[in-house]
């Protein structure tokens, strides 16, 4: 059967994902509308703003947050759906929930939070992928482009780190298969990336290239284990990172995203995977500034072996090339595998593209039960019986730093162990030396570290005389240390097993907060594990 030549060209729109903003001018909004009903794309990628997208972080832009951020891209979907000939697959990056992209709306724990759970309870990340799943489809969302598979076995990793289950190659295949089979469950489109393991690298791929030195059989042994274990489940689609392997190419530095060695032979070949693969965002600077000439970076990764083109900025010129330098079975083969993930996820077959509301019950009973059961105690030296020995005395005080005295763990704690409170919240309200003054008094502090940023940047954001003065409070008092955040902050501080206790929380959710309050008045048994090795000093 002979196709015409403007029936291929739309069949190639099918391959294009652009990004489209929630928070975008209406003058961006139409040409976007054109891009969908000029080149029949397939798809789009939702980002909460332009200043927000992953390459333009670094630059500190200021992200604007909009209360209405939510009903924005309802509408919007249901704009961009309207003017589509073939409907669009609607993807977004919702590793946590549509908070990562989208303010006012449910937030579950991070990938290493989860981690943390004992492998009984990976029944708790079923409900977590199923639970984002459905405020996905809530907003008219049927792609979530999670979770990671990425083992996390670097901890100068950049990018990766809280967004990882951790280090141990079972748990992170196990529970990625989880969270697939829960948004699997009410039809919502899963991913694993980033191919072949973005863990072990220490540059951030929307700014630079990481470079993988394994070898494929160190890469099979460790890397790629939660991929196969994803391909043995049938994982709707894999995402290929910005990651050179030079040992896949011939001893070239060839991105991932680009190499035939990684998607076709590895991947496709010796893996056995025949499902959709898709593009890291063609926006990162790894890749986006390889070609001058607009629509080669699109067709070197169709050639390569991508379905889906994510983040595509050259999209008539990327269609052109693809037309004329593919052949029509490769082309009809992408098509194929994106028609049938369209077909599944149920758009194909009903215009009804939002469905239901969100649930902020749901998912804070969901947060409280994962709080319960992933809190880890790494250093206990009696601290029930010392925290209520000191009140009794009028010696116990309580430190909170980077939030003020009115949190919820406080207030927990207060039920039974009142006692004198401080907070250092930021270097502009707080004085450290007024509050170091204070504390001289005491002989048992609780303190409760709020770590100010999921990222490592700039020792994630904690002001180095707050690190120092840490250290100095547990050289010099009996110090019970509870932290709220990413557990790659221990390291920073010096002489921390020094300390009477040690509590890494990982969150500081309202339920993590109560639920750490109320199991050290319990004086409670804890299972949560550390789901990667941390060197305390």
């Amino acid at each position: 059967m002979k196709i015409t030549a403007e029936a291929l060209r739309q069949k190639i729109g099918q391959f294009f994902f652009p990004a489209v903003f929630i928070n975008d001018t209406e003058e961006n909004i139409q040409e976007t509308e054109r891009l969908i009903k000029e080149h029949n794309i397939g798809g789009l990628t939702f980002f909460h703003s332009r200043a927000s997208a992953a390459t333009n972080y670094e630059s500190k832009k200021k992200v604007v947050f909009n209360d209405d951020s939510y009903e924005k891209i309802k509408a919007l979907i249901i704009r961009y759906q309207k003017v589509a000939t073939t409907p669009l697959l609607i993807s977004i990056d919702a590793e946590w929930g549509l908070a990562m992209r989208i303010e006012k709306t449910p937030q579950y724990p991070y990938a290493i939070t989860l981690g943390a759970l004992p492998e009984n309870k990976s029944n708790l990340v079923f409900e977590v992928g199923k639970q984002i799943g459905l405020d996905l489809k809530a907003a008219g969302i049927h792609y979530n482009l999670s979770p990671l598979a990425d083992i996390n076995n670097n901890p100068n990793n950049p990018v990766i780190g809280y967004r990882s289950f951790g280090e141990n190659k079972e748990k992170v295949a196990n529970f990625a298969v989880e969270y697939l089979n829960g948004m699997s469950e009410v039809g919502v489109l899963g991913c694993l990336k980033h191919f072949p393991g973005h863990g072990n690298t220490n540059v951030d791929s929307h700014l630079g290239l990481p470079v993988l030195k394994e070898t494929l059989e160190e890469l099979l042994e460790n890397e790629l284990y939660p991929f196969i274990k994803g391909i043995e489940n049938n994982v709707d689609s894999i995402m290929i990172g910005h990651l050179a392997v030079p040992s896949l190419n011939d001893g070239k530095d060839t991105s991932a995203t680009l190499s035939k060695a990684v998607i076709q032979d590895l991947l496709r070949g010796k893996l056995g995977y025949d499902g959709l693969v898709i593009s890291d965002a063609l926006n990162m600077h790894s890749v986006s500034k390889l070609y001058e000439t607009k629509g080669q970076l699109e067709w070197e990764a169709f050639n390569a072996g991508n379905d889906i083109l994510c983040f595509a900025e050259n999209v008539p010129e990327g269609i052109e090339a693809i037309y004329k330098n593919a052949s029509p079975d490769r082309i009809f083969e992408s098509y194929e595998r994106i028609r049938k993930a369209k077909e599944k996820a149920g758009i194909l077959s009903n215009d009804n593209f939002t469905s239901g509301e969100l649930n902020f019950e749901n998912a804070s009973k969901l947060n409280l039960e994962i709080a319960q059961n992933c809190i880890t105690k790494i250093i206990d030296n009696g601290i029930f019986e010392l925290a209520c020995k000191s009140q009794k005395n009028n010696k116990l005080a309580k430190l909170s730093l980077y939030k003020n005295t009115e949190n919820t763990f406080f207030k927990t704690l207060n039920s039974e162990l009142p006692s004198p409170e401080f907070a250092f919240e930021n270097s502009e309200v707080s004085d450290i030396e007024a509050i170091a003054k204070n504390l001289e008094l005491f002989e048992t502090i609780i303190i409760s570290l709020f770590v100010p940023k999921a990222k490592p940047m700039n020792n994630f954001e904690i002001d180095d005389r707050i690190i120092k003065y840490i250290s100095n409070l547990i050289n010099t008092k009996n110090c019970i240390v509870y932290v709220f955040g990413n557990p790659y902050v221990l390291p920073l501080i010096p002489d921390l097993k020094k300390a009477s206790g040690l509590i890494e929380v990982y969150q500081d959710f309202d339920e993590f907060q109560k639920t750490a309050g109320n199991q050290f008045l319990e004086n409670f048994t804890y299972t949560g594990i550390l789901p990667v090795n941390i060197d305390i000093q």
